[in-house]
């Protein structure tokens, strides 16, 4: 069974920064794409980050020039360099994995269980 578990979250004032990670347990043959998501109150949970097996990101509008996803494929992890945050982008962040082939199966989609990060003074 695949788990993703990440770390990193935290309360920080704005303009401050924090490094999310993830990592994806189990016996792994490989991940395709991996990235971070986030929902905040009231608001749909939306993409924030994402990177290919191949290394090509996308990045969600809000974050793009700011963010920066980077990946360990030797170590199935993914980590989320957030500077100069800001109010707005607190939320519960959401690492995801897809198209996950281990010895038991493939799974398309696997979700960790989230990490808050509030930006506030």
């Amino acid at each position: 069974q695949v788990q993703l578990v990440e770390s990193g979250g935290g309360l920080v004032q704005p303009g401050g920064s924090l490094r999310l990670s993830c990592a994806a347990s189990g016996s792994i043959f490989s991940i395709n794409a991996m990235g971070w998501y986030r929902q905040a109150p009231g608001k749909e949970r939306e993409l924030v980050a994402a990177i290919t097996s191949g290394g090509s990101t996308n990045y969600a509008d809000s974050v793009k020039g700011r963010f920066t996803i980077s990946r360990d494929r030797a170590k199935n992890t993914v980590y989320l360099q957030m500077p100069s945050l800001k109010p707005e982008d607190t939320a519960v962040y959401y690492c995801n994995a897809q198209d996950v082939v281990t010895p038991m199966g493939r799974y398309l989609e696997v979700w960790g269980q989230g990490t808050l990060v509030t930006v506030s003074s």
